[in-house]
């Protein structure tokens, strides 16, 4: 979707840090980060939200989650924890209407959040 922010990172059309790249998921940074590490995890193929995955995303779900966990196994600052978010739609906070993931950590985190 050329519209699309996420897809247009994704086709690296617009700069940003990446931290993790393979056939079907990109992380990168946040650009407004809320913690020390603030990334983003994306699928390649554009999903608006976790409300429009199908059974057949199933396989793509769990490598995304995966790609999160095999990041923070590399990030010294997420060793003691992180959290992981997926907003889905605006009045959750979405502001992107592509699939995503934040990885929140490298500083305490708080409860109840929202």
């Amino acid at each position: 979707m050329a519209e699309c922010l996420f897809c247009r990172i994704v086709n690296k059309e617009l700069p940003s840090h990446i931290v993790y790249e393979d056939e079907d998921i990109l992380g990168f940074r946040d650009i407004a980060p809320v913690a020390p590490v603030h990334v983003l995890f994306v699928p390649k193929r554009h999903i608006a939200s976790l409300s429009d995955l199908t059974d057949e995303d199933g396989p793509l779900v769990g490598k995304l989650l995966q790609s999160v966990a095999n990041y923070a196994a590399t990030e010294n600052s997420l060793a003691q924890g992180y959290r992981v978010v997926a907003n889905t739609g605006p009045a959750a906070g979405q502001s992107v209407a592509h699939l995503h993931f934040h990885v929140l950590g490298g500083r305490q985190m708080g409860w109840p959040w929202g």
